[in-house]
Protein backbone atom coordinates (compact mmCIF):
# COMPACT_ATOMS: atom_id res chain seq x y z
CA UNK A 1 0.00 0.00 0.00
CA UNK A 2 1.24 3.44 -0.64
CA UNK A 3 1.39 6.46 1.78
CA UNK A 4 -0.84 9.60 2.02
CA UNK A 5 2.15 11.55 0.51
CA UNK A 6 2.11 9.74 -2.55
CA UNK A 7 -1.25 9.89 -2.75
CA UNK A 8 -1.08 13.31 -2.38
CA UNK A 9 1.76 13.74 -5.12
CA UNK A 10 0.00 11.75 -7.72
CA UNK A 11 -3.95 13.47 -7.66
CA UNK A 12 -1.86 17.35 -7.02
CA UNK A 13 -2.22 17.07 -10.93
CA UNK A 14 -5.70 17.15 -10.73
CA UNK A 15 -5.71 21.13 -11.02
CA UNK A 16 -9.67 22.10 -10.43
CA UNK A 17 -9.99 19.70 -7.03
CA UNK A 18 -6.43 20.67 -5.70
CA UNK A 19 -5.68 24.02 -6.45
CA UNK A 20 -9.36 25.85 -7.76
CA UNK A 21 -11.61 23.92 -5.01
CA UNK A 22 -9.03 23.30 -2.47
CA UNK A 23 -9.39 19.95 -1.71
CA UNK A 24 -7.03 17.55 0.19
CA UNK A 25 -6.49 14.40 0.84
CA UNK A 26 -6.90 13.49 4.58
CA UNK A 27 -6.38 9.60 4.42
CA UNK A 28 -5.94 6.51 1.88
CA UNK A 29 -6.40 2.97 2.22
CA UNK A 30 -7.51 0.37 0.32
CA UNK A 31 -10.60 0.83 -1.71
CA UNK A 32 -10.95 3.93 0.30
CA UNK A 33 -10.21 7.80 0.87
CA UNK A 34 -11.47 10.38 3.18
CA UNK A 35 -10.99 14.53 1.55
CA UNK A 36 -11.73 17.79 2.94
CA UNK A 37 -12.56 20.98 1.14
CA UNK A 38 -12.55 24.31 3.71
CA UNK A 39 -15.19 26.57 2.45
CA UNK A 40 -14.83 29.82 1.35
CA UNK A 41 -17.02 32.35 -0.20
CA UNK A 42 -15.85 31.41 -3.61
CA UNK A 43 -17.84 27.81 -2.84
CA UNK A 44 -21.41 29.53 -1.88
CA UNK A 45 -24.12 30.31 -4.14
CA UNK A 46 -26.34 33.45 -3.97
CA UNK A 47 -27.81 32.20 -1.05
CA UNK A 48 -25.10 31.45 1.12
CA UNK A 49 -25.27 27.40 0.49
CA UNK A 50 -22.34 25.56 -0.16
CA UNK A 51 -22.89 25.08 -4.55
CA UNK A 52 -24.36 21.54 -5.12
CA UNK A 53 -21.33 21.12 -7.91
CA UNK A 54 -18.81 21.93 -4.90
CA UNK A 55 -19.86 19.11 -2.94
CA UNK A 56 -20.10 17.02 -6.49
CA UNK A 57 -16.70 17.79 -6.75
CA UNK A 58 -15.45 16.63 -3.45
CA UNK A 59 -16.99 13.84 -3.85
CA UNK A 60 -16.07 13.22 -7.08
CA UNK A 61 -12.04 13.35 -6.32
CA UNK A 62 -12.99 10.86 -3.00
CA UNK A 63 -14.20 8.89 -5.38
CA UNK A 64 -11.18 9.05 -7.85
CA UNK A 65 -8.73 8.55 -4.96
CA UNK A 66 -10.09 5.17 -3.51
CA UNK A 67 -10.61 3.90 -6.86
CA UNK A 68 -7.43 4.33 -8.86
CA UNK A 69 -4.64 5.04 -5.88
CA UNK A 70 -2.49 1.67 -5.95
CA UNK A 71 -3.99 0.45 -8.68
CA UNK A 72 -2.39 -1.17 -12.15
CA UNK A 73 -5.52 -0.26 -14.36
CA UNK A 74 -7.75 3.18 -14.67
CA UNK A 75 -11.18 3.41 -13.24
CA UNK A 76 -13.58 5.93 -14.57
CA UNK A 77 -16.65 6.77 -13.53
CA UNK A 78 -19.73 6.06 -15.50
CA UNK A 79 -22.51 7.09 -13.42
CA UNK A 80 -22.78 9.39 -10.59
CA UNK A 81 -25.92 10.49 -8.69
CA UNK A 82 -26.25 13.17 -5.54
CA UNK A 83 -28.72 13.38 -2.72
CA UNK A 84 -28.08 16.64 -1.09
CA UNK A 85 -29.30 16.13 2.53
CA UNK A 86 -28.54 19.21 4.72
CA UNK A 87 -27.58 22.68 4.07
CA UNK A 88 -23.44 22.82 5.90
CA UNK A 89 -23.18 25.53 8.46
CA UNK A 90 -19.68 24.36 8.88
CA UNK A 91 -16.37 25.75 7.52
CA UNK A 92 -15.02 22.26 6.38
CA UNK A 93 -16.66 19.75 4.50
CA UNK A 94 -15.10 16.30 4.35
CA UNK A 95 -15.96 12.79 1.72
CA UNK A 96 -15.56 9.29 2.35
CA UNK A 97 -15.09 6.76 -0.27
CA UNK A 98 -15.59 3.65 0.46
CA UNK A 99 -15.79 0.15 -2.01
CA UNK A 100 -19.32 -1.20 -1.96
CA UNK A 101 -18.77 -3.81 -4.83
CA UNK A 102 -15.95 -4.75 -6.89
CA UNK A 103 -16.35 -6.64 -10.18
CA UNK A 104 -14.30 -7.47 -13.15
CA UNK A 105 -15.09 -4.77 -15.42
CA UNK A 106 -17.37 -2.24 -12.84
CA UNK A 107 -17.19 -0.83 -9.22
CA UNK A 108 -19.72 0.52 -7.23
CA UNK A 109 -18.96 2.97 -4.13
CA UNK A 110 -20.53 5.22 -1.95
CA UNK A 111 -19.20 8.73 -0.80
CA UNK A 112 -20.64 10.43 2.72
CA UNK A 113 -20.37 13.84 2.54
CA UNK A 114 -20.20 15.80 5.85
CA UNK A 115 -19.09 18.84 7.75
CA UNK A 116 -16.72 19.60 10.33
CA UNK A 117 -20.07 20.04 12.73
CA UNK A 118 -21.11 16.67 12.24
CA UNK A 119 -24.02 16.88 9.88
CA UNK A 120 -24.58 14.74 7.24
CA UNK A 121 -24.83 17.04 3.60
CA UNK A 122 -24.78 14.25 0.79
CA UNK A 123 -24.58 11.06 -0.12
CA UNK A 124 -22.80 10.25 -3.53
CA UNK A 125 -22.54 7.30 -5.89
CA UNK A 126 -20.90 6.23 -8.46
CA UNK A 127 -20.35 3.28 -10.76
CA UNK A 128 -17.29 2.91 -12.11
CA UNK A 129 -15.56 0.90 -15.06
CA UNK A 130 -12.33 -0.43 -15.00
CA UNK A 131 -10.37 0.43 -17.84
CA UNK A 132 -7.38 -1.80 -19.53
CA UNK A 133 -5.45 1.06 -18.92
CA UNK A 134 -2.05 1.68 -17.17
CA UNK A 135 -3.21 4.72 -13.99
CA UNK A 136 -1.37 7.78 -15.15
CA UNK A 137 1.22 7.54 -11.78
Amino acid sequence: MGTLEEAREIFSKDLYATKQSGIQIEEVGEFYSKCSMPITENHRNAYGGVMGGCIYTLADFAFAVASNFDKENLTVSLVGQASFLNMSKGSILYAEAKLIKDGRTNCFYEISVYDDLGKDIAVVSFTGAHVNKPCPN
